[in-house]
């Protein structure tokens, strides 16, 4: 067989998928890791009431290609600056990009309204309400783009 009939074999892009510590839901756990499985990645799913500790530890231990949070309990948005503070001040996850989505508060205008602040918190992507899911998908389709560049920045 002739090199030019091999096709080239890319490692699968990896990622890191949690809730908030509160958070005791695991269906839409379930539903963006089918997502994202089926798409092409390879998901680490850490389950529900993940404390900041474990996710840290799953994400140390093999530096993703993105962290994904999700969170349906409308109270997202509290536990969230937490989670990104404790990701950013890791020398080894600060490039790391990172996903928040889901159901952030108990009031959608107060999710409208966190939704810019959580982004300057150092969320990648925000991603709330009906637009969640197509953004999601143009958000793995780019990280998916060059997996394991995060790896080698480790610091």
């Amino acid at each position: 067989m002739s090199p030019s009939c091999i096709a080239e074999k890319r490692p699968k892009p990896y990622a890191v998928l949690s809730s908030t510590p509160s958070d005791s839901h695991t269906w839409n756990l379930l539903f963006v890791q089918l997502l994202m499985e089926e798409i092409g990645w390879s998901v680490a799913n850490l389950g529900a009431c993940v404390p900041v500790a474990m996710l840290l530890d799953e994400s140390l231990r093999r530096v993703p290609d993105l962290i994904v949070i999700s969170t349906v309990n409308g109270h997202g948005a509290q536990e969230a600056r937490q989670v990104i503070a404790a990701l950013r001040a890791e020398p080894s996850l600060s490039r790391v990009p990172v996903a928040l989505g889901g159901k952030l508060c108990v009031s959608e205008d107060r999710e409208r309204a966190v939704v810019d602040e959580l982004a300057a918190a150092g969320y990648d992507a925000v991603l709330v309400g009906d637009a969640a899911v197509p953004a999601f998908r143009s958000l793995l389709a780019k990280a998916a783009a060059t997996p394991g560049q995060h790896a080698r920045r480790r610091a």
